[in-house]
């Protein structure tokens, strides 16, 4: 899956010379909490957050009445508070390159880029709805999770086997484990009871972790 599959198309973006009090009023129309900011080119130059907006409001112990607060708004830009060091990603990279760079910067959206030019941003809301997917968490069905020997052909004779008695996978995805010579495969299988299941994962000489009816 790509990033282009999940992400938010045109999203709504800001200039260096909004004002924060617009910018701040744009967020809450459109239920978003981070812009991308741009030049009259379409260029990214920046992002602001929701956070950043925050801390560039003076806080309710300043000595300011509401008329020099809203003036002091009011000549506030964009540009001042932004952040210019922003992470992207460009439309045909997976969504995994995706996530793992949200994960090492701990930031929770991207700019999706092409061609200098936004096109897009992908947020942890989308990664999760991708998640679901991957999973086939919407579909009824039989959920495994097992060990098996990470070594070539080893899960083919699992998906074999599925096949021979005609049921159909909905999904199944694989991760690490601390021993390299072993992989954690999750499957979900309809069409099939947790018994068939777990006698096919036997079978091929794995080690059932769980197994339930979704």
């Amino acid at each position: 899956m790509l990033v282009k599959d999940v992400m938010t198309r045109n999203p709504v973006t800001v200039t260096p010379e909004t004002t924060v009090t617009e910018a701040k009023n744009l967020m809450t129309r459109s239920k978003v909490g981070k812009l991308p900011v741009v030049d009259k080119n379409g260029t990214l130059v920046g992002i602001i957050t929701g956070n950043d907006l925050v801390k560039a409001t003076p806080s309710d112990a300043t000595t300011l009445d509401m008329f020099e607060l809203s003036y002091l708004l009011s000549k506030l830009t964009v540009e001042k508070v932004m952040r210019k060091d922003v992470k992207v990603v460009g439309e045909n990279e997976t969504i995994e390159e995706a996530a793992l760079l949200m994960a090492d910067y701990s930031i929770s959206s991207l700019p999706v880029i092409t061609n200098n030019l936004v096109v897009g941003i992908i947020t942890e809301g989308d990664l999760f709805k991708a998640f679901i997917d991957m999973f086939g968490t919407r579909y009824a069905g039989v959920r495994a999770t097992f060990v098996m020997g990470d070594i070539p052909g080893a899960l083919n004779q699992v998906t074999q086997r599925l096949a021979q008695i005609q049921c159909n996978i909905v999904s199944l995805v694989t991760a690490d484990l601390l021993n390299s010579n072993e992989r954690k495969v999750t499957v979900k299988v309809t069409d099939i009871t947790p018994e068939q299941l777990e006698t096919v994962i036997a079978d091929c000489g794995a080690k059932l972790l769980d197994i339930r009816t979704v």
